[in-house]
């Protein structure tokens, strides 16, 4: 299932900051360029910390090396606009740099620019279950049911085979780009997760 990722929403012209950029130099490059962060690089452009605002009133030292938080938070162009999304709340950072494979810096990524996945049309996100996740994940057909958006809000309604199938569908709808939830309106004929319960109490009948 295709997922959007971060290059393609990170901004490419970073503005950075050498570790012996002094405090002054650093708060006017974030004042100019009216910025809450900057990343600071080594002579080969490698990530070495994050210089943000809070630094800056927090602490009162003379250098960028001595102001910034390290290591880095950084996040891989390839990575996921969910897995950054899930890395920026669980180190609670507004903003990573993000760097190639070999961990220089190529952009940077903010929350806002994470949050502009939300303002993904309805019809796309329709499409995208339609035919990423009914077609191509589950291998059903497109309309095996009926699959409603608005304003980013899913409904699923229909009747599949299996229970694991609803519950699968609802899983992989939630990784969609885009999708704020799943409201699961969805029945099954077979209820296979009751159905393996007891196989596996029976195996373990000794006999």
């Amino acid at each position: 299932m295709k997922h959007m990722k971060v290059g393609g929403l990170m901004t490419d012209d970073v503005v950075s900051a050498v570790p012996a950029a002094s405090f002054r130099q650093v708060a006017k490059v974030l004042a100019e360029h009216d910025i809450s962060g900057v990343p600071v690089v080594d002579e080969d452009d490698r990530v070495v910390g994050v210089v943000s605002e809070s630094d800056l009133l927090a602490r009162d030292e003379l250098t960028a090396r001595d102001l910034m938080t390290t290591p880095a938070v950084t996040v891989h162009a390839e990575e996921t606009v969910a897995d950054a999304a899930r890395l920026m709340v669980r180190r609670g950072v507004e903003r990573l740099p993000v760097v190639d494979e070999e961990e220089r810096l190529v952009g940077i990524v903010t929350r806002r620019d994470l949050l502009c996945v939300y303002l993904r049309p309805d019809t796309e996100i329709r499409h995208s279950i339609r035919e990423d996740v009914l077609a191509d994940a589950m291998d059903l057909p497109g309309d095996a049911v009926d699959v409603h958006v608005l304003d980013g809000v899913v409904t699923l309604a229909g009747r599949v085979r299996r229970r694991s199938q609803a519950q699968m569908l609802v899983g992989l709808a939630e990784r969609v780009d885009g999708v704020v939830a799943v409201v699961d309106q969805l029945s099954f004929q077979e209820d296979d997760a009751r159905l393996t319960s007891s196989t596996r109490a029976s195996h373990d009948i000794p006999w």
